[in-house]
């Protein structure tokens, strides 16, 4: 059945074929790769070759989203990793809130990441906890669009499923223990005020990852989807800059 869902206008996934350097760009939990478009285009037009994977469940319908695994998550970012290796010889990933969380995993996994640049990366989330005791409960309110910037909507399910945050759970917990493991060059944005993931994730994740390169920009016009808000300009310019420093 859950294979009948259309791919919502907005949330296709999104290839950009440039130079040998590859950006792998991930979304976050219940959003789309629409959250993540602005900044994949930017770095194409640097001409960078750019993947932005829609992850499995995600931008159809939330019933979809209530079938799918973390494990099936992280298959659809090393499957535009894979993509990004055949046409690269670096490649840097990025990623927003759980799409932060894939991106730890990635740099946990792969040591050959060259640099990761992460924007409130999800490890944490308290509120999120309550939810194992649900009995009988299917669905939750929506958690996206949470933008300060007037008249911007993020493409994102209007309800949330119980089992999905019995599925993040779990996976920010894996990142999370393994983050020593993340070595290479990480650049963290974090919104002051942030509505879906405490902020003081990425102080965690700064304090604990073994990159000798790393910083920490703290953004004060943007709530949790900082790529589409005030801040979005910023992200964008800082990565370029990052990566090029790095490269």
């Amino acid at each position: 059945m859950a294979e009948s869902y259309q791919v919502l206008e907005g949330a296709e996934p999104f290839f950009y074929e440039g130079n040998s350097v590859g950006i792998l760009v991930s979304h976050g939990f219940t959003g789309s790769t629409q959250s993540m478009r602005p900044l994949g285009e930017a770095y194409a037009a640097q001409g960078y070759t750019v993947c932005g994977p829609r992850l499995k469940g995600h931008g159809t319908h939330y019933e979809d989203l209530e079938q799918t695994t973390y494990q099936d998550w992280v298959a659809s970012v090393e499957e535009g990793f894979q993509w990004l290796k055949e046409r690269c010889d670096t490649i840097f990933v990025t990623g927003l809130s759980m799409g932060g969380t894939l991106t730890l995993y990635m740099a946990e996994k792969y040591p050959e990441v060259r640099g990761i640049v992460l924007i409130n990366a999800a490890i944490d989330i308290p509120a999120m906890k309550p939810v194992l005791q649900l009995e009988g409960t299917r669905f939750l309110d929506a958690i996206g669009s949470d933008i300060k910037k007037l008249g911007v909507t993020e493409l994102a399910y209007e309800k949330t499923p119980v089992q999905s945050i019995k599925e993040i759970l779990p996976f920010m917990k894996v990142v999370k223990e393994d983050l020593s493991k993340v070595s290479c060059p990480a650049l963290i944005f974090v919104s002051d005020d942030d509505h879906v993931v405490p902020p003081d994730n990425s102080q965690t994740i700064f304090d604990h990852i073994s990159s000798e390169t790393k910083e920490i920009h703290h953004m004060k016009e943007s709530y949790h989807v900082a790529t589409l808000d005030n801040d979005q300009k910023i992200i964008i310019d800082k990565t370029l800059e990052f990566i090029k420093k790095i490269l």
